[in-house]
């Protein structure tokens, strides 16, 4: 299996290191063979090529079986500089950003379990840096007034939900469509439009809609009548880091980015430069999302050792969480960044 790793800035490199020694560990027990290439992008990359996201990092995309994403300190870039971030996904029509979050006993605060998977349209929406095709998708036309546009289209919205009806086929077949129609009459209407016509496809699927207002106290009030929600880039945004936090933390939460032909892994949470090279950073979230990316290439390929693999780090994160000797410092544990993978790397063999 071709992986491109681009580590990104702050503890990227650290928790990078972490994941990919966790992934050669499970790689050998399932007889997986990984060919890693390594390169750089973001501030690492700006002072030795001039610029955040290279060409040549562009072009081995496509070529890889898939990406691991450390995170990026894109507020810090001087302008101009592209988001790897946003770029990637725009650019390779990652349109599925999807975010598991399931609560674990000792971490969570929620009193009712979680089990549930938010698929976020993930290549338009409030995100001003993607919703254009030339030019900025922000703009002052006068030093007190700003203005950002909101782009929404059906081709968008049809995939994403054809993603999110995919995956509930493969658990409790419920799909529930987050919204904000009462205000966003036309941009959440067209979006509402498009979910309803391709829940027609998928009639085993019960299909509900509900106020992104509502869904953010359901999450904490009721978060056991989800299964999977589908919604627009920003609500999807916010309400998974939502449900990871409730669940135990953000940074226990896996991700994928994922298109048609192209995925990558990228952890929920920043780059956390105050704890850069310190040590402690937590990498659960990238592990996890690694494991997604080894279950998305297996399910599109049909290779059960890949499938096997990411099972198996799953299962070994699993466990180590358990444990709260075995967590790291941000949960309650003593483990460093280290200290962890290489519990998960001891946790593989059971």
């Amino acid at each position: 299996m071709r992986l491109l790793v681009l580590p990104g800035d702050g503890i990227g490199p650290e928790i990078t290191a972490a994941t990919l020694a966790v992934l050669n560990a499970a790689a050998a027990a399932e007889g997986v063979a990984l060919d890693i290439d390594q390169q750089d992008i973001g501030l690492k990359s700006l002072a030795e090529h001039g610029t955040t996201l290279p060409e040549a990092v562009l072009a081995a995309i496509p070529e890889a079986d898939g990406v691991i994403l450390g995170p990026v300190s894109h507020y810090d870039y001087p302008a101009g500089q592209p988001n790897p971030s946003a770029a990637l996904r725009t650019r390779f029509a990652l349109y599925a950003n999807v975010r598991p979050c399931r609560s674990r006993e000792g971490l969570t605060i929620l009193r009712k379990p979680m089990d549930l998977v938010i698929v976020r349209e993930n290549t338009e929406g409030f995100y001003a840096d993607r919703s254009m095709f030339m030019g900025p998708g922000e703009f002052m036309p006068d030093e007190n007034s700003a203005f950002s546009i909101r782009k929404i289209t059906a081709l968008a919205c049809a995939r994403v939900a054809r993603a999110a009806f995919a995956i509930a086929m493969t658990r409790n077949r419920r799909v529930t469509a987050v919204h904000k129609a009462n205000v966003l009459k036309l941009s959440d209407g067209l979006f509402l439009r498009e979910i309803r016509k391709v829940a027609a496809d998928f009639p085993e699927v019960t299909l509900d809609e509900v106020i992104v207002d509502a869904a953010a106290a359901l999450l904490v009030r009721s978060p056991d009548r989800f299964d999977v929600i589908v919604t627009t880039n920003m609500f999807g945004d916010i309400l998974s880091d939502e449900a990871s936090e409730l669940s135990g933390s953000l940074g226990l939460g896996g991700s994928i980015n994922q298109g048609d032909t192209i995925c990558v892994a990228q952890a929920q949470h920043g780059s956390a430069p105050d704890i850069q090279g310190q040590g402690i950073a937590n990498p659960t979230s990238l592990i996890l999302s690694a494991a997604m990316l080894f279950d998305w290439q297996a399910r599109r390929t049909g290779d059960a050792a890949i499938g096997a693999c990411g099972r198996r780090i799953e299962a070994a994160v699993e466990a180590v969480l358990a444990d709260p000797a075995t967590r790291t410092r941000d949960v309650g544990g003593p483990l460093g960044t280290e200290a962890f993978a290489a519990a998960v790397i001891g946790a593989l063999a059971a």
